[in-house]
């Protein structure tokens, strides 16, 4: 391939990322974003308050009164340490609680985009939404399975990328290995979603991508500058399920009907 194909495939796949979001909005679409970000959310709320509250407490136990004062310093290095947290950690904990979601997320798109003036009937509303939470339900136990064995890929690779760090002379080029392995992890974490669902075992999902090397850079270049963006980042995890699910409908559409 020349450096114009390789530029091309960046491109493609960075673009597949933000054609993703619009996605969301599809009628029958946001149920499966606005139920995990919802959870998400809740959960890191309760625990800045609780932890609000703790951190009030030890200022009582700890402050005497004539230096009250350094409430107005405190309180602040508290507020910017809890946004600090949030944003490292909500992608992290979001993928752990959105796992069962995006499975079907991706399914539901993929029903989409395969036959885009499907409706369903109004009057099903109700067995719409048993059946929903029916297949969250029986999702979460092989979801979980999946990201651990995505994290066991990502350890097994990140430890000996994390020691090039310590050797004098190579740590000038690991920040750099390190980026491209991150978007190289994040494209294979999104697109195991509607790979999966077609049936293809991690290691073929990770020999599709392979083909397709410079798309998938692209594609988990973006979502992982996206994840450095505030507030976009609350919505990275299902734009990167969508594009990931456009990706695999466009890009692979021989794998897709072989495995359907």
């Amino acid at each position: 391939m020349n450096l114009k194909s390789h530029l091309d495939g960046l491109s493609a796949g960075s673009g597949y990322f933000w054609r993703g979001f619009p996605l969301l909005n599809l009628p029958g679409i946001r149920r499966y974003v606005a139920i995990p970000l919802i959870i998400n959310t809740s959960l890191f709320a309760l625990l800045i308050y609780f932890g609000a509250e703790r951190f009030d407490e030890l200022l009582d136990q700890s402050i005497p009164d004539w230096l009250d004062w350094l409430r107005w310093l405190l309180w602040p290095l508290f507020a910017i340490l809890s946004l600090f947290v949030t944003f490292f950690l909500f992608s992290l904990v979001g993928n752990l609680i959105a796992a069962p979601f995006n499975s079907l997320l991706a399914e539901a798109l993929h029903a989409r985009l395969a036959e885009p003036t499907s409706s369903q009937d109004a009057g099903s509303r109700d067995a719409e939404w048993l059946a929903f939470f029916g297949d969250i339900a029986k999702s979460i136990v092989p979801s979980l399975l999946s990201e651990l064995r995505k994290l066991r890929y990502l350890l097994a690779r990140a430890i000996p990328l994390g020691l090039l760090f310590l050797i004098p002379g190579v740590n000038i080029i690991a920040p750099f290995l390190w980026l491209a392995f991150s978007a190289w992890m994040l494209a294979i974490e999104y697109a195991d979603y509607p790979m999966g669902n077609h049936g293809l075992s991690f290691p073929e999902q990770r020999k599709y991508l392979g083909e397709r090397r410079t798309l998938g850079f692209g594609f988990g270049g973006m979502v992982l500058l996206a994840t450095m963006l505030p507030g976009l980042n609350f919505l990275v995890i299902p734009t990167a399920v969508a594009g990931a699910t456009l990706l695999w409908v466009e890009q692979y559409p021989d794998a897709r009907r072989s495995d359907a």
